[in-house]
């Protein structure tokens, strides 16, 4: 019964995604699919307080089930939680960001262009009729080598064809997830249910499909086989990692258990993480990248999930204020962000004084 609530709630998700569909993506030829965008384009874009409660409402209830999950670990599979989400993850749209559509583009660029993505943009490709539905058309390939192999596999096998490239770069996201939890399964049980139902990791890794996902992926990967000591295997994944955004690089310090190094790696990760909120901007899928450290002995993640939330919640200005594009809605994001930020510090800071005094 449990795991059939889940699901619907899963099942709600997948459908609500499509409130904030671009209008200009036609997915299939079919009227049902119209009549069915239609109709949630007409709650995410004219009725933004509704669309706004179910969000929150939907996101409090995964963090709900998340717990549940955590909690009572013992009582359940990691992988098979995961396919069920990951299955579910398959049908929805990454409402909350047109990062997918670069991704597939910029690998359609070598694939069907036979061109470097590194020196050519989407905007050298006017005829496309991909560019009605993409933003950042301007800008050249941002990212690693590493996650520019790894999306070439199902850019070629999708054969220029768009929904099939859509499904198969969902695919590859689904493979990368599962693995992780593998992986994270054969350290720590409870690290595996955490990552696999935590909200951040399904909103923003799975259905929004940023590509921090990936690199934690063969980040956890990397550290497992150093845990099985395979040393150099484990350190080619993390390498691997770090050749998709760079952040993961300091992973490189790990050496086994030894918790010196652990938080040598931590306070790299971190460093990199604020310098990218101070600098570049603050983004709720960066702090994807602190999921890396479940496998070590570092129990900060659970109670960031005030942290988590709030990334969630920052959400606001874009799902019920119409977007991006007014200044007052960017700062109202990082306020939020902010605001959740020193409360999640609070939480944790008081932990350990009472761990260590009570």
């Amino acid at each position: 019964m449990f795991f059939l609530l889940y699901f619907v709630l899963l099942i709600f998700f997948a459908i609500y995604s499509y409130a904030l569909v671009d209008p200009n993506l036609t997915l299939i030829q079919s009227d049902i699919w119209v009549g069915f965008r239609n109709s949630l384009v007409d709650l995410g874009y004219y009725h933004r307080d509704a669309s706004w409660l179910l969000y929150l409402v939907g996101v409090v209830l995964l963090f709900v089930f998340s717990y549940f999950f955590t909690k009572n670990f013992k009582k359940f599979d990691p992988l098979r939680i995961a396919i069920l989400v990951g299955l579910v993850s398959l049908i929805s749209y990454p409402f909350l960001t047109h990062d997918l559509f670069n991704y597939m583009f910029d690998a359609k660029i070598v694939t069907w262009y036979h061109q470097n993505p590194y020196l050519f943009k989407a905007l050298d490709f006017p005829q496309d009729q991909w560019l009605r539905f993409m933003h950042w058309t301007h800008r050249t390939y941002p990212y690693g080598p590493v996650f520019l192999l790894i999306t070439l596999v199902p850019s070629f096998l999708s054969l220029g064809k768009f929904l099939l490239s859509f499904l198969l770069f969902k695919v590859t996201w689904l493979v990368f997830y599962a693995l992780s939890v593998y992986c994270l399964k054969k350290i720590d049980k409870r690290s595996a249910i955490l990552f696999a139902t935590n909200p951040l990791v399904i909103i923003e890794g799975l259905i929004n499909m940023h590509n921090d996902l990936v690199a934690v992926s063969l980040g956890i990967i990397g550290v497992y086989f150093i845990f099985k000591q395979r040393e150099i295997l484990g350190r080619f994944f993390i390498l691997a990692s770090a050749g998709i955004k760079y952040v993961t690089a300091p992973l490189i310090l790990t050496s086994g258990r030894n918790k010196v190094f652990q938080f040598l790696a931590f306070a790299g990760v971190a460093a990199i993480l604020i310098y990218m909120s101070l600098w570049v901007g603050i983004q709720p899928w960066y702090f994807i990248n602190l999921f890396v450290f479940l496998p070590f002995p570092l129990r900060f993640i659970l109670p960031l999930n005030v942290f988590f939330f709030g990334l969630l919640v920052s959400y606001y200005p874009y799902i019920r204020l119409g977007g991006w594009d007014k200044l007052n809605n960017v700062n109202l994001q990082h306020s939020i962000i902010i605001f959740f930020s020193i409360f999640a510090a609070i939480i944790l800071l008081v932990r350990e004084v009472r761990k260590k005094y009570v």
